[in-house]
């Protein structure tokens, strides 16, 4: 294989990681941020009882958003690898792995959400009953997003690593990539630790401007070629 042809493969398959990773945000941002709140109701699991018996076409929905993004996390994961696989084996390894470990985490969250939906409208449950377990699946789902986004973090400082050593994308990128990653990290050990404020909300703005600067420059540049560092 020539070096045009191997390029053009290249951008090829850039093409398809910045795809995977678009419907990832698009579907994570829905998901979580829009229909999330309307179903699960933080601190009332009443309410999100509620929600689920009476909204059940909407939590269906919210739950379809959820599989989206764990299959989306997935083909992201193993198309980086393809992507970066040539360029630096271990950071792709580990690109790869650190994402399908967030998706991991994801798919338990969907497990415990699928499980809320059929408890909620199953007959022969208590109405007691129901609550308590919507508690505790809502409780699941939350942590898995939480603990979840230590992979999240990890997956991106690989990626900042690869672009920023291999000169084939915007150093900055790489730099914001890492930051964001580490601030994700951080962000979830303080939380963790007991600590609530706002202002933690701010350590993971990097990840969110490096996430999206990368699927931009995939899907309209890709990668640079070998020659152009």
């Amino acid at each position: 294989m020539t070096t045009k042809d191997k390029q053009g493969q290249l951008l090829t398959i850039a093409k398809f990681a910045g795809i995977w990773y678009l419907v990832l945000a698009i579907s994570g941002m829905a998901g979580f941020l829009i229909f999330h709140p309307k179903i699960f109701v933080a601190g009332d699991p009443e309410k999100t009882l509620t929600n689920l018996t009476n909204l059940e076409s909407l939590a269906r929905i919210r739950l379809l958003l959820e599989f989206t993004i764990i299959v989306s996390q997935a083909l992201a994961a193993v198309w980086f690898y393809r992507l970066f696989k040539d360029i630096n084996e271990w950071a792709s390894w580990a690109i790869g792995i650190w994402g399908m470990m967030n998706s991991v985490a994801i798919m338990i969250s969907a497990i415990s959400m699928g499980s809320a939906i059929e408890i909620a409208n199953a007959p022969a449950q208590t109405h007691e009953g129901k609550v308590l377990l919507t508690q505790l699946l809502g409780n699941i789902i939350t942590h898995a997003w939480g603990v979840g986004s230590l992979f999240f973090g990890l997956w991106l400082i690989p990626m900042g690593y690869v672009v920023i050593s291999s000169g084939r994308m915007p150093v900055w990128l790489g730099r914001t990539l890492i930051i964001g990653g580490i601030g994700y990290i951080l962000s979830t050990f303080i939380k963790y630790g007991g600590v609530d404020n706002s202002y933690l909300d701010l350590l993971v703005v990097p990840a969110t401007i490096g996430e999206f600067w990368m699927i931009g420059y995939l899907l309209i540049y890709g990668i640079r070629p070998l020659n152009a560092q």
